[in-house]
């Protein structure tokens, strides 16, 4: 075989442009592309059925394939825009996962929970000559601020099965626009928690959309049919004098959160949550310092208010 022919895993991009109409191709370009890692792809999820011949013989009989989807899952870095009250360039992907923007000139972009006329996307997966379209792609993101780790999110994208087709030029992909993410340290990142200021090792957060494909006859879709934001801090253990989670955990109090994760302005990303309840604290340790891994179950306050994401 040709050297030429060889398909190499590094060398792959990702383009997201959200659809004007449900599933039908929004035609991303470079300009639409996402700095990602971490990237899983299966090209083809669904059905087999079975079709269970009676047979005067043993044998495999084969499937029949149906209800074909796609899902493709990757990290994208937790960063602003480079400019206050410009959206970043994952933007396209949060509003997937059922958020609304909300831009206030030269100031900041909010991203709230929203449960209809939630926006779908076209995605373009390139490896290396070979392009995988998803279209009708809703999604669901997780967030993690660790203080060993790139701050990053994790989106899961599920979409309608476009075209598999050869495509030898890859694009110009680059990295204009994206802003080089802080790490999460004393001096970078602030978070609170039932009215405590925190020091901790890390917070995540799951928006825990349910990603279910419908294939009913005569319309094909991917729904967004159930939410559940759940988390998880781990942070350094005090005297129950200064703030005492079992007790909190016990009468199943609500308080809100608040991570603030960068000073400079167009690179500052604001997590924010009303009514969060504590789960049961375990113990543990960090270089020998004691701590407490807390269970966050993110309710709604008004509601489609579980959290709320600020980039500015």
């Amino acid at each position: 075989m040709p050297a030429s022919d060889v398909r190499r895993w590094q060398k792959k991009a990702i383009l997201v442009k959200i659809e004007d109409t449900y599933a039908t191709d929004a035609a991303p370009t470079a300009a639409e592309g996402i700095l990602a890692a971490n990237v899983e792809m299966t090209p083809m999820e669904g059905q087999e059925l079975s079709r269970d011949l009676m047979l005067p013989y043993m044998g495999n009989q084969g499937v029949i394939l149906t209800g074909l989807y796609a899902r493709l899952v990757f990290d994208v870095e937790i960063a602003g825009s480079g400019t206050a009250g410009t959206a970043p360039k994952y933007d396209a992907l949060l509003r997937a996962c059922g958020f609304a923007q909300t831009i206030t000139a030269d100031t900041s972009v909010e991203y709230d929970i929203v449960e209809d006329g939630v926006e779908s996307a076209s995605i373009y997966f390139k490896l290396d000559g070979v392009q995988h379209v998803m279209l009708g792609v809703h999604a669901s993101v997780a967030l993690t601020l660790d203080v060993t780790s790139v701050p990053r999110y994790r989106f899961t994208c599920v979409g309608l099965l476009g075209t598999i087709s050869d495509d030898a030029a890859m694009p110009a992909v680059t990295k204009a626009g994206w802003m080089k993410p802080v790490a999460v340290t004393k001096d970078n990142s602030v978070m609170t928690l039932h009215g405590w200021t925190a020091t901790g090792d890390s917070l995540s957060i799951d928006l825990g959309n349910e990603l279910t494909p419908r294939f009913p006859f005569g319309d094909e879709y991917i729904l967004i049919s159930d939410r559940s934001v759940s988390g998880t801090a781990v942070v350094e253990a005090r005297p129950l004098s200064v703030i005492n989670w079992f007790d909190i955990a016990k009468s199943g109090a609500l308080g809100p959160l608040s991570f603030v994760h960068g000073t400079t302005e167009g690179n500052i990303v604001e997590v924010t949550a009303p009514a969060v309840e504590i789960g049961r604290p375990t113990y543990g340790q960090t270089s020998n310092v004691t701590t407490y891994s807390l269970p966050l179950a993110f309710t709604p306050d008004a509601g489609l208010d579980d959290f709320k994401i600020t980039v500015r």
